[in-house]
């Protein structure tokens, strides 16, 4: 039985996709399975991750989504894959490696029994190397306060996008569509608290600061998102208040 199953959904990733790295990762660790999304790309994405899963037919899957459906979905989809096969942990990430391959498999080991919701932090301190664009800092920052008050509990960052669970919580959370294509973080924490009450929130999820994230340049999250992200906040908050 495979240890791990991290879910990676790709929308145009052709000129991002780091294809080295992930080599070297599935050649030194072991247990882990990446399964890649393809989420309706326009470009050469497809083309690169075939040789990949060729190359580690045990370790690599690729779905392809015929058309765009959003990363909420394409995460959706993956998840769903990762959690019919035969692994004890299921996580996502996103395919620019922000965070590594190694930071996750490591957040994915203080996923267990009691801990079944473990997540990456873009938590600034004085031992890490956490690289942001100051704008999106400022906003980022704004955003999360807001987010922390519509979920009524302590939490830094819901938007970092690493998060591991065990595979019967991740059945939970991913059985139903998302309402947001972006936000869908946040519906997560909403659902986790509805499946074991806000008091157990701080008992079973764990956020754990990253030692690295590196900000890119290419963001799949386009800047006129801005006035749609109040609007899905407030769609989230209605529908799971």
């Amino acid at each position: 039985m495979s240890e791990l199953a991290i879910v990676i959904p790709c929308y145009n990733e052709g000129q991002r996709l780091a294809i080295a790295l992930f080599r070297d990762f599935l050649t030194h660790t072991k247990g882990v399975q990446l399964l890649f999304v393809n989420d309706g790309s326009q470009d050469n994405t497809l083309e690169i991750l075939r040789p990949l899963e060729t190359s580690y037919p045990q370790q690599v899957t690729l779905i392809d989504l015929p058309k765009n459906e959003g990363k909420a979905e394409a995460v959706r989809h993956g998840m769903k894959r990762a959690i019919e096969l035969e692994v004890e942990k299921v996580g996502y990430l996103d395919a620019d490696l922000s965070t590594s391959l190694e930071e996750c498999y490591l957040l994915s080991k203080h996923v267990q029994t009691k801990t079944p919701f473990v997540f990456g932090s873009r938590i600034m301190k004085i031992d890490n190397r956490i690289e942001r664009k100051w704008y999106r800092f400022l906003v980022g920052r704004l955003v999360a306060t807001v987010i922390s008050k519509m979920l009524r509990i302590k939490v830094y960052d819901t938007q970092c996008g690493c998060k591991i669970f065990t595979r019967t919580t991740a059945q939970i959370l991913f059985q139903e569509h998302f309402l947001s294509k972006w936000l869908f973080d946040v519906e997560l924490f909403f659902r986790m608290i509805k499946f074991i009450g806000r008091p157990q929130m701080a008992l079973q999820v764990k956020e754990i600061p990253l030692h690295q994230w590196i900000d890119t340049a290419d963001s799949r999250i386009k800047f006129s998102y801005g006035f749609f992200l109040w609007l899905d906040l407030i769609k989230i908050y209605r529908h799971y208040r």
